[in-house]
């Protein structure tokens, strides 16, 4: 399980804190906000079905079983038309976010004695609890803050906490922001775009450089450097001049790039190599990770950060 998930969040709910708090400024404050796990105060009226703390509560179960038919329900209009866009696979990558794990789960919700919302999330492997708080709600707009945990973690080493924010749209209360940051998948559809371009498109330029460097030199060339540009003089065997300086330093476009040998030879057309594209910064500068195999096929998949394999789905 990797809770540094929860940074990920910075790369595609994109837009700052400036509009955000611009769209709430001037509205009144209904309720205070209240610690998650408070057991200080009765439940407000934002706990009931209605209420937002009820939607985030579904957004959670949702992301939980990754059902997108019932995850959907709690877009606004404008993301929503963006979330029937998206492929499969980037819709789960989305959902997996909420909960911080990487396998459908089984929700399970309860109260703690306060009456807020607590959702578990079971897998095989690990349990993630979310712990709802008290809403800040300001017209249209809610701030929930949320803890989420290992179950497992008796230390709280694992514990996040970030706040959720709702807006209500006609009469439903829908996903607004994490934190400070706008959800907005519309821009997140044109960044994962270009996002799979730039991986795909580094793992796929070694590769045609590796390509005529075996043909030039009749074997493999034994790193990145030497496809780079010569210091000085003419292209040679040490820097064959057939890829730039930062992808042949092993960066391109926000990946580290690695490219490695495989097997005892280097020699002629039998031998083989692969080429891996992972995000510098996960979350950041890229979410999935690009592999080409031995065999020359390009897969890419959500690893979180690490290498790619070819177990990953295959990239046409």
């Amino acid at each position: 399980m990797n809770f540094s998930g929860t940074r990920t969040f910075a790369r595609f709910l994109i837009l700052g804190c400036a509009g955000l708090l611009a769209a709430a400024k001037g509205l009144s404050q209904e309720s205070s906000s209240k610690a998650a796990g408070s057991s200080t105060s009765a439940p407000s009226e934002i706990a009931t079905a209605g209420g937002p703390s009820a939607a985030l509560k579904g957004v959670l179960s949702a992301a939980c079983s990754q059902n997108q038919i019932e995850f959907v329900r709690f877009l606004t209009v404008r993301n929503k038309e963006a979330f029937s866009r998206m492929t499969p696979p980037a819709r789960i990558a989305l959902m997996k976010r909420f909960v911080l794990l990487n396998e459908p789960g089984k929700p399970s919700a309860s109260a703690n004695p306060a009456g807020r919302p607590i959702l578990r999330c079971q897998t095989p492997d690990v349990t993630t609890e979310m712990q709802i708080g008290g809403a800040d709600v300001r017209e249209n707009i809610a701030f929930l803050p949320m803890e989420l945990r290992d179950v497992t973690d008796t230390t709280g080493a694992s514990v996040h906490q970030v706040t959720m924010g709702l807006v209500r749209e006609d009469g439903q209360w829908k996903l607004l922001s994490l934190g400070v940051l706008f959800l907005d998948l519309p821009a997140l559809e044109i960044e994962w775009d270009a996002e799979q371009m730039d991986g795909a498109e580094a793992v796929k330029k070694v590769a045609f450089a590796v390509e005529a460097y075996r043909n030039k030199y009749s074997h493999l060339p034994e790193s990145l450097a030497n496809l780079g540009p010569p210091l000085h003089g003419t292209a040679n065997g040490e820097a064959a001049g057939l890829v730039d300086s930062d992808l042949a330093n092993g960066t391109k476009n926000g990946y580290a790039i690695r490219y490695v040998i495989v097997g005892a030879s280097t020699l002629g057309a039998p031998a083989k190599y692969e080429v891996a594209a992972t995000p510098l910064q996960y979350g950041r500068t890229g979410l999935r990770s690009f592999f080409r195999d031995s065999k020359g096929g390009l897969h890419a998949a959500d690893r979180q950060g690490a290498v790619g394999s070819e177990s990953d789905p295959k990239v046409e």
